[in-house]
């Protein structure tokens, strides 16, 4: 029996989702169904806007990034459908996540976002958690949009010095 391929790039994008315990940027998903020629760009934001629309994954964004995580729902379909991933697609995606996992992890522990505030200003909102805990949370009130967006466009790069030194300033 041949399957839908859409249905199959649902199948990947839940089986990734359900592979890891922190939550996958759009692009994340993208590097790996883009980067082993599974479908294109179009394609695959229309599968993520399906799932998000049947609500078996759940969609944030933050900033410039969209992270997505599986719903309940998301994961018992997967246990109904996944022996329709074959083996050698479940294989690429565990050496993609072997190869890829520490930035991955990385990248989505690390979050940045800026709001105008009630008093007119902007605030940077830089978050770094590891598993469900919030290691730093920060708010910084700036007076314009474009010095909260360079904040946040830095902190990826500059959390843990900023961390380090923080916590030898006050320890």
């Amino acid at each position: 029996m041949t399957q839908d391929p859409l249905t199959l790039y649902k199948l990947i994008t839940l089986y990734m989702l359900d592979r890891v315990t922190f939550p996958l940027t759009k692009a994340q998903i993208g590097d790996f169904i883009l980067g082993h020629d599974y479908t294109n760009f179009l394609t695959l934001q229309q599968v993520i806007a399906e799932l998000i629309d049947a609500e078996l994954i759940r969609a944030k964004s933050l900033h410039n990034r969209t992270y997505l995580e599986i719903t309940e729902e998301g994961k018992s379909t997967l246990s109904y459908f996944e022996n329709r991933i074959g083996d050698s697609i479940k294989e690429d995606i565990a050496a993609f996540f072997a190869d890829h996992e520490m930035d991955m992890r990385s990248e989505s522990a690390v979050r940045a976002d800026y709001y105008k505030s009630t008093s007119g200003e902007y605030e940077a909102h830089l978050v770094v958690k590891e598993k469900d805990v919030t290691v730093v949370d920060i708010t910084l009130s700036v007076p314009d949009k474009d010095t909260a967006s360079a904040i946040c466009a830095n902190w990826q790069a500059k959390s843990q010095s900023v961390y380090q030194f923080l916590v030898t300033q006050l320890f």
